[in-house]
């Protein structure tokens, strides 16, 4: 059993945004949680910056996304939708511990 706690929604969601706005800019703090960042960042937001997102996700939770078992290009279009994508991924963590 894993002594990993899960943050709380509204503060993956925050770091969520911290982590890409590093990438992206501005543009992601600013962007509402269910605005599609395609709309919100436009030509910023294309397939190499989301896949530069999920590494950076991935980097900055300690999770692994697996492009085969999740969808990402739905996990991956909001700011509420990637960090409802983490909180899930890390309350998996928590139950089940890191068997990688």
């Amino acid at each position: 059993m894993s002594s990993r706690t899960v943050p709380a929604f509204d503060e993956t969601l925050s770091r969520v945004r911290e982590v890409l706005g590093e990438l992206l800019g501005d543009g992601v703090r600013s962007a509402g949680q269910d605005e599609e960042l395609t709309r919100a960042l436009g030509d910023r937001y294309d397939s190499l910056a989301a896949l530069e997102c999920v590494s950076r996700v991935e980097n900055a939770f300690g999770i692994e996304v697996d492009f085969v078992a999740h969808d990402v290009r739905y996990s991956f279009a909001t700011l509420g939708r990637i960090a409802e994508f983490v909180q899930g991924e890390l309350e998996d963590l928590a139950v089940l511990g890191n068997s990688g």
